[in-house]
């Protein structure tokens, strides 16, 4: 939350040269309060893990969150009991006439698919349509970041010959950004993706801001200006152990997989793995929630602009 301090005080300045975040007393008297509208388009196999995932990151906050889970329509999952889907999904026929303030489109297991070819594409489209009229800010997460990224601005994902499998560190790049505000220089995040990012293509594109990378990994954090399309290379929601239990799963299976990198100590899969991302996985949620959902969403979601072109 912001500190309140008189605009002509000298830390005023000072402050908000350092990327602290303070608001003058005019503003903070101006302010409504009321629970935050989060839509989540859940698009992992594994729902109920994810829901969990990302509650406790959304959980972190003074603000108050009030939380609609989405489902496709032409997709049915498997992996998760029907009545679990009915008693907690909607549809985006029923929804697609309300308003939220932020929305958080999940990853999924399907990047060695051509878009087109994922049989809910369709749907995905109308709703990352629906995400710039409707929403004041969408956070798209792996999988729904290449999506998001090549739906919206023409950026091709680039198939990987090695599973990028692991903890990797990154650093900063954009330190000014509300968004990585609180981050230390280096950060680590886990990646679990057999696509990447046609880097050439983001660089020519004048759109989006490269906010956090990696030399291995590459880029990790972007977004456009505003703050209201944010795309997440990664999974700095995941737990302690979900890159344990993908590596275990696949090794059970007999599928070609490496041990995730800079997890287990030691590379020594019988070892307890090192959960050295969970603070800048909880700084990630709470500064978007804060900065580009609370901060700028109208009271009155009825006043929300449609994102311009």
């Amino acid at each position: 939350m912001p500190l309140i301090i008189p605009k002509n005080l000298p830390a005023y300045d000072e402050s908000q040269k350092e990327n602290v975040f303070i608001m003058h007393q005019e503003r903070a008297m101006s302010q409504h309060i009321r629970p935050l509208r989060i839509l989540i388009l859940n698009l992992m196999p594994t729902k109920i893990v994810t829901e969990t995932q990302l509650a406790r990151l959304l959980a972190n906050s003074p603000l108050q969150v009030q939380v609609t889970f989405l489902q496709t329509a032409t997709h049915s999952t498997t992996h998760t009991a029907p009545e679990h889907m009915k008693a907690f999904y909607k549809t985006f026929d029923e929804i697609k006439n309300e308003r939220f303030d932020g929305m958080i489109i999940t990853g999924a297991p399907v990047e060695t698919m051509d878009f087109e070819q994922v049989d809910y594409w369709n749907e995905l489209c109308e709703i990352m349509d629906f995400s710039e009229t409707n929403v004041y800010s969408t956070l798209h997460v792996c999988w729904g970041a290449l999506a998001g990224l090549y739906y919206h601005f023409g950026i091709p994902k680039v198939h990987l010959d090695k599973k990028m499998f692991g903890v990797f560190e990154h650093r900063v790049t954009r330190p000014s950004n509300p968004l990585v505000r609180g981050f230390d220089e280096v950060f680590y995040a886990p990646h679990s993706r057999w696509a990447g990012l046609d880097r050439a293509a983001i660089d020519a594109c004048g759109d989006l801001r490269i906010l956090a990378e990696s030399d291995i990994a590459g880029p990790m954090l972007l977004s456009t200006e505003s703050g209201r399309q944010i795309f997440v290379i990664g999974h700095p929601e995941y737990d302690k152990y979900t890159l344990d239990r993908e590596y275990k799963r696949d090794v059970k299976a007999g599928k070609p997989i490496n041990i995730p990198c800079n997890y287990y100590p030691d590379d020594d899969p019988s070892r307890d793995p090192l959960f050295r991302w969970r603070a800048h996985g909880y700084l990630l949620y709470t500064n978007w929630l804060n900065y580009y959902v609370y901060q700028d969403t109208p009271y009155d979601l009825s006043r929300l602009e449609a994102l311009e072109k």
